[in-house]
């Protein structure tokens, strides 16, 4: 049947021209007509008490009686206050976030340098919402990937309302923890000494040593144990504006959400950074660098946006250890709680069985899609051949997925990014009236009819969208749809409706005439 094979003509980009894959018209269609006449909802009523005659199950019956309609999409109130903790390496930071998370959030090892970033949390103690910031262990005389962790630490002390100051117990001061609070004099934040592992009373004793910091009394705890962290938080609000005198406020509506994801060192946090107009995250040659996913509201096109960087999603999550395992699974956590995913391919490499993962991972957690070819200005003219083969092979069960060509490092078309999101997002919400698509599968089953199979032809009775954000369709049939006519279902909804840049669903449910 050629209709099973036909693929949606969409867009692709042309030979040797960098500008062709990234035009943002190149993804814009006519906006599909979902206007539902009388004689389509009429058509959808019959159909549906059609079905009266088959037996339905409770689940069909809710689904059928469901109204349509959107789900109305609450902004947050205003920006809650900020807590950053800072400290040198391996001070107990990463665990001392998680207590005051209840939950392991950040990435814990016994190994000093696993946080590299300043990442943000939303948090709550005693009825009060804050946002707590994790941050690189702080070195003096730190170079390389070192100096741009400390830069990080500077920065969250200089973006926060109260600052938390960790000191190991044990250790006691340090020539760096002095250098610490001179900075933090500077910054004249308010400020708590934290005296960590304090595991029982005679690590008291250690802790007083911490006086001569000049910082006041310190809060002895144990951030592994939860020893005294109550009486930490309680301190750390009284220190805190109910609302952030830092932080910008945060639109009504809420700003859509963007995950950066990616195989490693394909350029997530340099385009985290070129978005944000600064350097946000660090950025490093060593494939891994990010390891938590780190949140940054971003103005994009004249509009707020909350991009996401996250760790670079390796071969199998389950052959990582250690601190890359659970960045994996942070990386997972974030995706999860996106709305469109952005998924960055090395365009001036050969492309890899994980950057065809990660797209699958991204379908597979049923978020909005856009593939940014990254390092478009690293590739010569006999590399672009290459890649549009590889594309045609490697990623042909995408072709609705909004492409654009960019170089991270420079800026070169990141601005482009705006009208790919904005196409994946608008299908990811659209919702097809139920008389519309009954028409449209109507038409579509009379000119291309399921083949017979053993003596039978299956017939769709009925279909309703059942929720958008993926895109879900349920079909009531007679009988079993092969794969492949599913395929193309699907295929002819694309073309009709759109649905560029959103994987959608089609599920099938087989029932029976009811026995008289």
């Amino acid at each position: 049947m050629a209709g099973v094979t036909d693929e949606p003509n969409l867009p692709t980009p042309a030979d040797g021209d960098p500008d062709a894959p990234a035009d943002p018209e190149s993804w814009e269609r006519p906006v599909a007509d979902l206007t539902e006449t009388e004689d389509d909802a009429r058509r959808a009523d019959a159909l549906r008490a059609g079905l009266s005659e088959y037996d339905l199950e409770d689940e069909d019956l809710a689904l059928l009686e469901s109204p349509e309609g959107e789900a109305d999409h609450a902004g947050p109130a205003g920006p809650p206050p900020v807590l950053a903790v800072v400290g040198r390496p391996n001070v107990g930071k990463s665990t001392l976030v998680n207590r005051i998370l209840g939950r392991r959030e950040a990435v814990v090892q016994d190994t000093p340098g696993v946080t590299r970033d300043r990442v943000s949390y939303p948090a709550e103690w005693a009825g009060r919402d804050f946002t707590v910031v994790d941050t690189g262990g702080w070195e003096r005389d730190a170079r390389g990937l070192g100096s741009r962790v400390a830069d990080q630490a500077e920065i969250a002390i200089a973006l926060a309302d109260a600052v938390l100051f960790v000191v190991d117990a044990v250790v006691g001061p340090t020539d760096e923890d002095e250098y610490v609070v001179r900075m933090l004099r500077r910054a004249g934040k308010p400020t708590i000494l934290v005296a960590n592992k304090v595991d029982d009373q005679r690590g008291e004793a250690d802790a007083a040593l911490l006086w001569s910091l000049g910082l006041g009394e310190p809060f002895a705890i144990s951030a592994l144990h939860g020893r005294g962290s109550g009486d930490l938080l309680d301190a750390a609000l009284a220190l805190m504006p109910l609302t952030s005198e830092v932080a910008g406020e945060i639109p009504e509506g809420g700003p859509r959400r963007v995950a950066l994801v990616g195989r490693p060192n394909v350029g997530k946090s340099s385009l985290l950074n070129s978005v944000s107009g600064g350097e946000r995250v660090v950025v490093d040659e060593v494939a891994g660098t990010t390891r938590d996913p780190v949140d940054e509201l971003v103005v994009l096109g004249g509009r707020p946006w909350w991009f996401v960087d996250t760790a670079g999603i390796r071969r199998r999550v389950h052959q990582t250890s250690g601190a890359d395992f659970y960045a994996s699974l942070r990386t997972q956590g974030a995706l999860e709680k996106a709305e469109v995913a952005v998924v960055l391919i090395d365009a001036s490499v050969p492309m890899t069985e994980q950057d065809i993962r990660v797209v699958q991972q991204v379908i597979d957690a049923g978020r909005a899609l856009v593939i940014a070819y990254n390092k478009w200005d690293l590739m010569d003219e006999d590399r672009r051949s290459f890649l549009e083969r590889e594309i045609e092979q490697q990623l042909v069960q995408v072709p609705w997925a909004p492409r654009v060509n960019l170089a991270a490092r420079t800026g070169w078309h990141t601005n482009r990014l705006v009208s790919a999101l904005d196409v994946a997002l608008r299908s990811w919400d659209t919702r097809v009236p139920t008389g519309r698509l009954n028409a449209f599968l109507g038409e579509l089953t009379a000119a291309n009819p399921h083949p017979v199979r053993s003596g039978k032809q299956p017939r769709i009775l009925f279909a309703t969208q059942a929720s958008t954000r993926p895109p879900r369709f349920v079909l009531f049939a007679t009988g079993f749809l092969d794969p492949a006519y599913r395929r193309f279902v699907e295929r002819r909804l694309r073309e009709t409706f759109g649905f560029e840049g959103t994987p959608i669903s089609i599920g099938v449910r087989v029932r029976e005439k009811r026995r008289r």
